[in-house]
């Protein structure tokens, strides 16, 4: 009789291996399906680890390139060893995934190596073999949604996996889509020498994304070589033996024209991934985009099976699936898991970055909520200006009345990084005086968040 589990979960990405950890954490017997050779999924082997090395890479190489001498330092004959820097890639992520599997054994959670599929409730078979359990825990991420038109080899047409993996720097890269896999790898083959072109069927960049921050980010990555084609749609793509001819026309309709490329990423977005787990034979009910329908505690309509992460609605992002993950493990410990999505940063790793948390003007204005807005510009914060990084700013959000932090956005050096404050100052329903009253550190470029968090109250000290 093969073994059996108080929890299986069905995916190793971030929220599959981290509800795994923690399941075993308060106490459960558990097992985690992985049908790759390594865990972490897709964001850690081919999606958001591999991606911010070469980011990181290229970044340095825009550097020692560009900024180096307004330091003072000389490097000489600049050269670009590609294949060094793919191989420094592969390293970071194996020892991420590695990482992930000395977790699994440090805190006993059996990897079941294999494609799972759920035969039953309580019941998932792996590799021929069907294991029991009393929950059932699907995790299986997201993967690269099509286009019709566009037929995606991974060699000339490619996904974010192939663009991670090109071993030449193309001439010119078409990137089909302006969201955040778009323009980071957009950011990363531009540093390297491409001509970049990003065509985008909106009339902006990053759709959800703070309209006024949109702009500016656009005007930023203008400003650095991305040509963008927007409110245009790619209909369809030719391979020949120097490149793709794409055809693009206008979004409303009118005459095509033609675009040649090197190499074409398609990066329109992302759907969840469901295909081979059995859910149609189980009865688990999909929505009308093809995820997961689960109520406010991660259950689905069959009783023991639950979904978390890509698979599930909201924002397709690695922590929100940790946070997911986590909170559906303590469910099932009796506890009270639970995820404020009020509270979730989304981070646009280009540079500068762009970061994220709550509300935005635009959804503001549709709810009818009285706001204040606060502004302070990286150009007047000093650790900014000795970095040389003064493209942007930081923009708060603040309930008219109450003074309460309902949104903010920075667009700048770190802002990944000096998005967590006021993440924190959401979850813990801090005002923007909370936020102005702590004492920042000088020089930082945290000055930024005080000063903007002053200026709801029209009160910025430094501009």
């Amino acid at each position: 009789m093969s073994e059996s589990f108080d929890v299986i979960v069905i995916g190793a990405g971030p929220g599959g291996y981290v509800c795994a950890i923690r399941a075993a954490q308060l106490g459960m017997k558990v097992a985690c399906v992985e049908k790759r050779a390594t865990l972490g999924g897709t964001c850690l082997n081919i999606g958001c680890i591999p991606s911010k090395a070469l980011l990181q890479s290229s970044e340095n190489y825009e550097e020692a390139a560009h900024h180096f001498a307004e330091h003072g330092i000389g490097v000489g004959q600049l050269t670009l060893d590609l294949a060094r820097m793919q191989a420094r890639k592969g390293e970071v992520v194996g020892a991420n995934v590695k990482g992930v599997e000395f977790l699994f054994k440090k805190n006993k959670v059996t990897w079941l190596k294999g494609a799972g599929k759920i035969t039953a409730p309580g019941k998932v078979e792996v590799e021929g073999t069907t294991y029991e359990t009393k929950n059932i825990i699907i995790a299986t991420g997201s993967d690269s949604a099509p286009l019709k038109g566009v037929e995606v080899d991974e060699t000339q047409i490619v996904t974010s996996t192939g663009a991670l993996e090109l071993e030449t720097v193309p001439g010119h890269l078409v990137v089909i889509g302006g969201g955040v896999i778009g323009l980071e790898l957009s950011s990363v083959w531009r540093r390297l020498g491409a001509e970049v072109t990003v065509i985008e069927f909106l009339d902006r960049l990053v759709p959800g994304m703070d309209g006024e921050i949109a702009r500016q980010f656009e005007r930023v990555l203008s400003k650095q070589g991305i040509k963008f084609k927007l409110k245009s749609k790619v209909t369809g793509a030719t391979k020949g033996k120097d490149g793709v001819t794409l055809t693009v026309e206008p979004a409303a309709g009118g005459t095509a024209e033609e675009i040649k490329a090197d190499v074409v990423l398609l990066a329109i977005g992302r759907r969840p991934y469901v295909e081979g787990l059995g859910l149609d034979a189980v009865g688990v009910a999909l929505d009308e985009r093809g995820r997961v329908k689960v109520d406010g505690h991660f259950a689905t309509n069959v009783p023991g099976i639950y979904a978390i992460g890509d698979v599930i609605a909201g924002p397709m992002l690695a922590h929100k699936a940790e946070e997911e993950g986590v909170a559906v493990a303590e469910i099932l410990a009796g506890q009270h898991g639970h995820v404020n999505y009020a509270a979730i940063p989304g981070v646009v790793y280009t540079w500068p970055e762009v970061a994220s948390v709550g509300e935005t003007e635009e959804t503001l204005k549709e709810a009818g909520t009285a706001y204040k807005v606060g502004k302070f510009p990286f150009t007047a914060n000093g650790r900014a200006r000795a970095m040389g990084t003064t493209d942007g700013f930081v923009k708060i959000l603040a309930d008219k009345e109450t003074d309460r932090v309902l949104g903010a956005h920075i667009l700048g050096p770190d802002a990944g990084t000096l998005i967590a404050e006021l993440v924190m100052a959401i979850e813990f329903g801090a005002s923007a005086e909370d936020v102005a009253r702590i004492c920042h550190a000088h020089p930082s470029l945290n000055e930024a968040v005080k000063e903007a968090a002053l200026a709801v109250d029209g009160r910025a000290l430094h501009i």
